[in-house]
């Protein structure tokens, strides 16, 4: 029984012998390739049945590209996009400026003897972070502050003309009112003629009104209203709004003057800061504060304006 059990290793030819049959074989398929060509339609057919395999590894490496290639193209169109935006809203600003020499050309002509150009004032781009609007407050926060030039006081407009005033600045954000809220009042000039006012939010939610404007003074329906530049914070020639309605009081003496913003206070994600400085009284005039005396009498309730008829006591 010992000798008819099976063996557990069976000894085949050497590992030195294996290897030279498949090298001698090799040689020869090559040769014989080199030749006769005779393996091209083995090749294909290989290549045939191995393609899948090679295209599912190459996956990964084209996903890759295509994802890259994406992502470049994506922030290549932002940014010429967010380049376009900007320009058109210069462009805008500029061909109201214009509109508003035009109107003005004679005048300025026979005053100053030529046509008068303003310098452009540095703008920053910028964009809608979000809204918080309330029934009193109508505000916007923008994606930057302080660290881009920004401070309280600049305006901010879009294509169609202005939208607001930063109130507070901060490093990298900003709050911005809009035209119809409480706090903003602009001063503004009838594009047509020039007569000027100023302009306030109306009891009317998302109006303007014309606030002591005489009842004889020249404003008519569909008049453009634009900044006057009086101020120093609004540039001259910015489209405020657009008059809609104007009403005669003989017995106030003044009108009742309705205008709708030009600019689009709720439609736009991307504005414009204009990084002006408004105009400091006492540096014009040092005399025009207030004295302290005065200052004194008025904080303890006594009317600064209103001099003493008493006469002085003359000591005996």
């Amino acid at each position: 029984m010992l000798g008819s059990a099976p063996s557990l290793f069976r000894h085949g030819p050497p590992a030195w012998v294996r290897l030279s049959i498949f090298l001698l074989l090799a040689v020869s398929m090559m040769v014989v390739d080199a030749r006769w060509r005779v393996l091209d339609v083995a090749r294909q057919y290989i290549g045939v049945a191995v393609y899948p395999f090679q295209y599912v590894m190459l996956l990964p490496r084209d996903a890759a590209r295509q994802l890259t290639d994406w992502l470049d193209t994506a922030e290549r169109i932002r940014a010429e996009d967010e380049a376009q935006r900007q320009r058109r809203i210069e462009v805008a600003q500029l061909a109201t400026y214009a509109a508003q020499l035009l109107e003005e050309n004679a005048q300025l002509r026979r005053l100053l003897g030529a046509a008068q150009q303003a310098p452009a004032d540095p703008a920053v781009l910028v964009e809608l972070l979000y809204e918080s609007r309330t029934q009193v407050e109508q505000r916007l926060i923008i994606n930057k502050g302080e660290f881009a030039g920004i401070k309280a006081g600049n305006p901010l407009i879009d294509q169609n003309g202005v939208v607001g005033q930063v109130v507070r600045a901060g490093s990298v954000t900003s709050e911005v009112a809009l035209l119809t809220d409480r706090v903003v009042s602009v001063p503004v000039q009838v594009l047509r003629n020039g007569v000027r006012a100023i302009a306030f939010p109306a009891a009317t939610p998302g109006k303007l009104e014309l606030r002591y404007v005489p009842v004889d003074a020249d404003i008519l329906v569909d008049d453009l209203l634009v900044t006057s530049g009086l101020g120093g914070w609004f540039p001259a020639g910015l489209p405020v709004a657009r008059v809609e309605e104007v009403a005669h009081d003989p017995v106030t003496g003044y009108a009742r003057v309705v205008a709708q913003p030009v600019a689009g206070l709720d439609r736009y994600r991307h504005f414009l800061v204009l990084r002006t400085s408004g105009t400091d009284l006492q540096s014009i005039e040092p005399s025009a504060a207030p004295p302290a005396e005065e200052a004194a009498e008025s904080s303890q309730g006594a009317p600064a304006a209103m001099p003493s008829r008493a006469k002085p006591e003359v000591a005996g």
